[in-house]
């Protein structure tokens, strides 16, 4: 499960000072994931991009009880784990290391960095929120430091409702995060312009 090495891009690991730990949505790829990196303000980062296998982190919908979508979401959030442990053994700090995702990749991200709270460089969710049938706050802890975060959904969207990205947004900021949330009317299952143009000037800025 999620056993595939990590694919690359961007500048080497061992010369950057900064890294971007990139998770796809389901049915997508780490190829396709590192391909926004050219539309980020990340030049200067290490690009990191676990594989789920079979392109699915987990089965089951996100909004499930999370032990449906065991024993894959434990999996997948080791798979980041791997990630953010890559980059530190490069000597890249928490501080210097960033995350984006997209859809199930979303939702991922904000499940492993609520599990995992610290002063990171940034966090881009696009379309996610926090996963399980409900949001137990008493299963994350830590303080975020003041960590930009930020999550962009649409309203409606057909996989992710507001009300979850709501929640979320409560959450990261109880735990101390600088959280941006941006609801797109209509704006449908995808990434715009708009949301890469707000993530580069939030989160990418140097």
């Amino acid at each position: 499960m999620h056993q595939e090495p990590i694919r690359t891009a961007g500048q080497p690991l061992s010369g950057a000072s900064k890294a971007l730990i990139m998770l796809h949505g389901r049915g997508g790829s780490a190829a396709d994931i590192l391909s926004l990196g050219r539309h980020l303000h990340v030049s200067s980062y290490a690009l990191l991009a676990p594989q789920a296998s079979q392109s699915t982190w987990y089965p089951q919908s996100f909004l499930a009880p999370p032990a449906q979508n065991e024993p894959w979401l434990s999996d997948a959030l080791a798979a980041v784990s791997k990630a953010v442990t890559e980059a530190e053994r490069h000597g890249i700090s928490k501080e210097n290391i960033y995350f984006m995702g997209f859809s199930q990749g979303a939702c991922l991200t904000l499940e492993y960095v609520a599990r995992n709270a610290a002063r990171y460089g940034g966090v881009a969710a696009f379309t996610g929120g926090l996963i399980g049938n409900q949001v137990v706050e008493a299963n994350y802890a830590g303080d975020f430091g003041g960590t930009p975060i930020f999550i962009g959904s649409s309203d409606p969207d057909f996989h992710v409702p507001v009300e979850r990205v709501r929640v979320s947004t409560a959450l990261f900021t109880r735990l101390g995060a600088q959280v941006t949330e941006k609801i797109y009317p209509n704006m449908g299952h995808t990434i715009t312009q708009e949301e890469i143009d707000l993530a580069n000037q939030l989160i990418f800025t140097s």
